[in-house]
Parts: C-alpha cells; sequence; structure tokens
C-alpha cells in the first residue's frame, strides 16, 4: 500500500472518529505529498520522493516545538507534540544510536575522514544511507564525536 493510500484510508477514519487534530495533519501531509509530486512533475512518486516530504514536515514541526518551548507557549507545544506524533506514525522506524554510531564509523572509514575539516564530506556520503531513519542532529553529534 502506498502512503497516498495509507493517508487516504486514515483520512477516511479520522473523518469517521471525527478526530479533528489527526485529519487536519493528515490533510496537511497529502497536500505536501501532492505539491511535491506536481513540482518534480510525476504522477507517481517513489518511496524515497514521499520520504523526502514526510521528512520535511517532521522538520518544520520540530522546529516549530523549539520556538514554542523558547517562547513559552504551552498551548501550542501540546498541540504540535501531538502533530509530531501523527506524522512519526507514517515514517520508517528509527535507528537506535548505537546502529547510526556504527554507520557513522564505517562511513567515516569509506571517506577517509580524519578530522572536523572533513566534515562536509562525511555527511554528505552519510545523509543518504540514514535518510529517514535517522535524526539530522544525532547523526551531527556522532560525526561530531568521532572526528574530534
Amino acid at each position: 500500500m502506498s502512503l497516498l493510500e495509507r493517508l487516504n484510508n486514515d483520512m477516511k477514519q479520522a473523518m469517521k472518529d471525527k478526530e479533528k487534530d489527526k485529519l487536519s495533519v493528515i490533510r496537511m501531509v497529502k497536500a505536501s505529498l501532492q505539491n511535491e509530486g506536481i513540482k518534480l512533475g510525476k504522477q507517481e512518486m517513489t518511496a524515497e520522493d514521499e520520504l523526502t516530504v514526510l521528512s520535511r514536515e517532521l522538520k518544520q514541526r520540530k522546529d516549530s516545538l523549539q520556538e514554542f518551548e523558547n517562547a513559552g507557549r504551552i498551548d501550542l507545544v501540546d498541540k504540535v507534540r501531538t502533530e509530531i506524533g501523527y506524522v512519526e506514525a507514517y515514517m520508517p522506524e528509527q535507528l537506535s544510536e548505537d546502529e547510526i554510531s556504527s554507520i557513522v564509523a564505517s562511513t567515516i572509514e569509506e571517506v577517509n575522514a580524519s578530522s572536523k575539516a572533513d566534515m562536509g564530506k562525511v555527511m554528505g556520503a552519510l545523509m543518504p544511507k540514514l535518510k529517514g531513519k535517522a535524526d539530522g542532529s544525532i547523526v551531527n553529534k556522532l560525526v561530531l564525536e568521532r572526528l574530534s
């Protein structure tokens, strides 16, 4: 079942269950997917394209969460946390920190990185491997630790 089909089924269920917040998030994600499809000029999007859109949606919400926490807007923090939970349900399973660490170590060896100056080279090779499976900030932290 494609992501769009899954979203449609979940949207119908959210309507039946009268879950307004969930319905709103599903509609936003669905609209983002459709807009990306139009932008790319594709009728059918690949799983990687869908993952890119989901990652973008999740990152936007996490950034918003951080801003609302800094501003002390507890009412909005709770709402965004709920939205993040809904979006994460469509993401692939996240790797553990140990799994990420081993992939980081092998990638550093692969590109012969030895110092922080090689950070860009390592991240460039690493992120396609971990796309959607790991939080970029965790990956960044682990790479910095290894290169220090």
